[in-house]
């Protein structure tokens, strides 16, 4: 007889960690489909990856093959929500994170509270010797005899423990390294892990683990003594007479988690835009308890160096085709130098002013040397250099009383839209509290070089707690606005109406 009951709540909380867990695994796969490689070191370059899951070949020229090109189309049945959503699947990971937590903080505190630990924590230096023992017996297909399990065997203990007390801390840690307003704010923490990259890595172990984990802990229930485990499982008793009954309703139960999961996933396509209001609408308030809070401290405790510069770094669109922006080609062909940047209202053309490149370069630069973090998961580091926002801005006044965000848009196109329709200039609404912090700037120039073709030249957006998506290339013009929702489809930018990211980049 087993030394510990089974409480409802010890049941409940099982059932809801299964289901939960299920769609974390499945939104994490999502976004690893967006970039199926792993690497230990910062630059992401190519031929560095320790493990990929995909068998295309990343070409040595930068910008020649882009993180676009390296997406994978996962299905439906596998990843939550399937195909190439990478901004659903980051909302769906980002809530179902936050519900998995509350239930495991539940869990673990009613364990401490009620005496339960015991069950999972060993109390005595011998469960290692017995462990050990039991893993000899499961090596030869055996299963060790019933007065071992109080209510688990050693092994099993031992396993437990390491799950609930290392694994998953060790989940909810690294995981919010991948932020950039947690890693700006906090450059110590990435440092810590050996860097993002390896942060991002140990993640994906901790996910194999929890994988691995799920199947063996689901499979012992019924290879180890499957009379008492379904019974004390189900009825939270031991009770011969209602095995099969109890093993009717498991199965039932998982047939029925399995089929939810799968059933989330399409029913999250049926309508994207829904489901990324629905999900923006449940998530923003966390952000704006948390990461908004947070402001990047990259340059003040100088967090990288000149020796950390990726000799690679990875882009994510291309530089504007002749047919989409011949106007940017003229520009180009005589190395921008008459490149004029227009700042004021598109509606009225006589209140826009137009500024110089040399007009930008004369005001006070900065530089930083900071990590870009992409949303599908690579990262480079690089120095930028260009004139703070709010000093830009300030060419042109003071900001007007009902001005919330600056809408950036850009020369280059949308890569798709929403409803099919033809591409229009991309675009970017940033609230006017992160244009005004320390390391938003306007970078003209990379690497102590004029900005490359591929990474926006001749100007772009850099907001240092921002996702890669949300900091503008090939920038033409730039205005203040009172809503993002006038604006395109009314989500924030180009990669929140056609991508379906959230206006909030900040993880």
């Amino acid at each position: 007889m087993t030394e510990f009951d089974f409480p409802a709540w010890l049941r409940v909380t099982h059932l809801l960690n299964f289901f939960l867990i299920g769609l974390l695994l499945r939104s994490g796969w999502q976004i690893i489909a967006t970039h199926p490689r792993f690497y230990w070191r910062s630059d992401c370059g190519p031929g560095t990856e320790w493990i990929k899951f995909t068998k295309r070949i990343v070409p040595p020229e930068e910008g020649a093959y882009t993180a676009h090109d390296d997406e994978l189309e996962p299905p439906s049945w596998l990843t939550l929500p399937g195909r190439r959503n990478p901004g659903l699947g980051r909302h769906w990971h980002g809530l179902v994170t936050m519900l998995w937590v509350l239930n495991g903080l539940v869990y673990v505190s009613l364990l401490f509270l009620t005496g339960e630990w015991r069950r999972i924590v060993p109390t005595s230096w011998s469960v290692f010797g017995e462990a050990w023992e039991s893993l000899k017996i499961y090596a030869g297909f055996g299963v060790p005899s019933i007065e071992h399990f109080t209510p688990y065997d050693s092994l099993q203990r031992l396993t437990y423990f390491a799950v609930v007390f290392v694994v998953a801390p060790l989940m909810m840690v690294t995981g919010p390294v991948m932020s950039p307003a947690v890693s700006s704010r906090f450059p110590w923490l990435p440092k810590l892990f050996g860097g993002r990259q390896a942060a991002r890595s140990i993640h994906f172990l901790g996910m194999v683990v929890l994988s691995l984990f799920i199947v063996g802990h689901v499979a012992l229930v019924f290879v180890t003594h499957r009379e008492y485990n379904v019974t004390h499982m189900v009825f939270g008793a031991y009770d011969p007479a209602r095995v099969g009954q109890a093993t009717t309703i498991i199965l039932t139960t998982i047939a029925l988690v399995v089929v939810a999961w799968v059933a989330i996933s399409y029913l999250s396509l049926v309508d994207r835009r829904r489901t990324q209001r629905f999900l923006f609408a449940l998530l923003e308030p966390f952000r704006r308890a948390t990461v908004n809070k947070l402001k990047p401290r990259n340059r003040r405790s100088q967090a990288y160096t000149e020796k950390d510069i990726s000799p690679y770094h990875w882009t994510n669109g291309r530089y504007p085709k002749p047919d989409e922006s011949p106007e940017w080609h003229e520009l180009a062909a005589h190395d921008f130098r008459d490149y004029v940047l227009e700042i004021g209202p598109s509606n009225d053309p006589d209140r826009v002013l137009r500024v110089s490149f040399d007009e930008i370069k004369a005001l006070p630069q900065q530089e930083q040397i900071v990590a870009h973090a992409c949303m599908q998961g690579w990262t480079g580091i690089a120095k930028w250099k260009g004139p703070k926002v709010m000093d830009v801005m300030a060419l042109a006044g003071p900001p007007p009383a009902d001005a919330k965000y600056l809408l950036v848009t850009s020369f280059g196109l949308a890569q798709s839209m929403h409803d099919g329709r033809a591409l229009e200039p991309f675009y970017s609404c940033v609230p006017i509290d992160d244009c005004r912090e320390e390391e938003s700037i306007f970078a003209w120039s990379m690497n102590d070089k004029p900005l490359p073709w591929t990474f926006g030249a001749p100007l772009r957006l850099r907001v240092e707690s921002y996702v890669g998506y949300k900091m503008v290339k090939y920038i033409r013009s730039l205005e203040w606005i009172a809503d993002y929702r006038t604006v395109g489809d009314g989500m924030g930018g180009t990669r929140e109406d056609s991508g379906y990211q959230a206006i909030n980049a900040r993880i």
